[in-house]
C-alpha cells in the first residue's frame, strides 16, 4: 500500500461499509480520481470486496474513475439550458473531443462532465472549462473555443 493512501485511511477510525462514501471523497479529492489501485487499496483496507465498492461507487455521480483532462469542460443539462440547446452542445463536443459524458481525451487535454444545473440560468446555455464560463454557447462557437484551448 502507498504511503500517500496509507496515510489517508487512517484518518478514518471507524472500519465499516458506513465509511466508504467519506473514504471515498477523500480518496478522490486527493487523487482526483478514484484509480483500480486505490479502490483495491481501500477494499483491503475495510475489508470488503473491491466489487461491492465499485457498485456503491458508480451508484453515485460524484465518483470519477479516470482522471480529469488538463481542461475540465462542464456542460450544463438544467431546464433553462436544455431548452436553449444544450443538447446540441454537448453532442458536439462529444463529436469534437471523440469522448463521452466522464471520459478524458486520449491526450489528456480534455475531459467532459455533464452537470445537471450550474447556476447560471439567464446564460442559458453555459458551459465551463476549468471554472471559465461561457455563455449563450452554439455549437457554431464550440470550434473556437476548443483550438484557443489548445493552443494553451
Amino acid at each position: 500500500m502507498s504511503e500517500g493512501i496509507k496515510d489517508l485511511l487512517s484518518r478514518h477510525t471507524r472500519l465499516d461499509s458506513g465509511s466508504l462514501i467519506p473514504l471515498l471523497q477523500d480518496v478522490q479529492e486527493k487523487y482526483g480520481y478514484l484509480s483500480q489501485q486505490n479502490i483495491q487499496e481501500v477494499s483491503d483496507y475495510l475489508s470488503i470486496p473491491s466489487s461491492k465498492i465499485y457498485c456503491i461507487a458508480t451508484f453515485y455521480n460524484q465518483f470519477r474513475f479516470s482522471p480529469k483532462g488538463r481542461f475540465h469542460i462542464r456542460v450544463c443539462r438544467g431546464t433553462a439550458c436544455h431548452i436553449n440547446g444544450s443538447l446540441s452542445v454537448l453532442t458536439e463536443l462529444e463529436k469534437m473531443l471523440d469522448i463521452k459524458d466522464g471520459q478524458t481525451t486520449r491526450d489528456g487535454l480534455f475531459s467532459l462532465e455533464v452537470s445537471t444545473c450550474m447556476g447560471a440560468c439567464s446564460l442559458a446555455p453555459v458551459i465551463a472549462i476549468n471554472g471559465d464560463y461561457f455563455e449563450k454557447i452554439n455549437a457554431d462557437m464550440l470550434k473556437s473555443i476548443i483550438d484557443e484551448y489548445r493552443k494553451k
